[in-house]
């Protein structure tokens, strides 16, 4: 199994009227390719900025980050942008959509930006919404949507150019437990078909789907368990409990 993204000794330090936060202090892990890694902790441990930042949306302080063999310190802006435009989905707790194009258009933009023929693009997206049983609310606004039709189109979005990494934010923290299971389904099911997942979240059924947790204390990761692939549904109460009783011992 080949590592799509290797992170070595990370730092993230914000400078606030003269004061120093740092935020991360010497991250270090690794996501193979067609792993599923969840990281967790309390409030202001630093899972976000972790996110951010190991998939160059924010730049690190020190510390190396390789994506797919590449050092994204290394890269300019420009090819940043094109790195997380065709390799990588994003997936965010607050489900952000332009309000004036409609689900559909919202879904294959990035495919347009990408390069990817029209026709190409409009086929992909049409079997994605199939997919996530979201086909009936292409043409509608995002404001007309549901919360889960929302985040499955979003979903749509983040696997629109048939990224190596989908990196999710509390991909499931803004909707109800319908919704939520809805969203996490289609991700295992991207994950079954090859794609990284990177997720942040503060639940425990969430994060015992995926195959590994970090967990994250004050910047530092303080462990990390293994749980491998979840096979069916009926596995994940005891997988829930395992995670449950690994997490109080460590204070949360």
């Amino acid at each position: 199994m080949s590592t799509v993204l290797s992170v070595k000794e990370l730092c993230k330090t914000y400078i606030i009227k003269k004061y120093s936060n740092n935020v991360l202090r010497n991250i270090s892990f690794d996501l193979e390719d067609g792993e599923f890694i969840t990281v967790m902790g309390p409030s202001g441990s630093g899972k976000s900025t972790m996110l951010y930042t190991v998939s160059g949306m924010d730049r690190m302080t020190s510390g190396k980050v390789e994506f797919s063999g590449r050092d994204i310190s290394s890269l300019n802006r420009k090819e940043l942008s094109k790195l997380r435009l065709t390799e990588m989905g994003f997936i965010f707790q607050q489900m952000y959509m332009m309000k004036k194009l409609c689900v559909f258009d919202n879904i294959v933009l990035p495919a347009y930006q990408a390069g990817t023929s029209h026709k190409e693009a409009n086929k992909r997206a049409e079997e994605l919404m199939r997919r996530l049983d979201i086909i009936d609310i292409a043409e509608h606004n995002v404001n007309e949507v549901s919360g889960g039709q929302l985040q499955r189109a979003c979903l749509c979005r983040a696997l629109i150019n048939d990224p190596k990494v989908i990196f999710a934010d509390e991909p499931t923290g803004a909707l109800n437990s319908k919704a939520a299971a809805d969203v996490m389904d289609q991700l295992i099911n991207a994950n079954r078909r090859g794609t990284s997942i990177m997720m942040v979240t503060h639940s425990t059924r969430v994060a015992a789907m995926s195959d590994k947790v970090i967990y994250l204390m004050d910047g530092d990761i303080q462990g990390e368990i293994e749980l491998g692939k979840l096979i069916d549904d009926g596995e994940l109460a005891a997988r829930e409990r395992r995670l449950s009783s690994w997490l109080m011992e460590r204070g949360w």
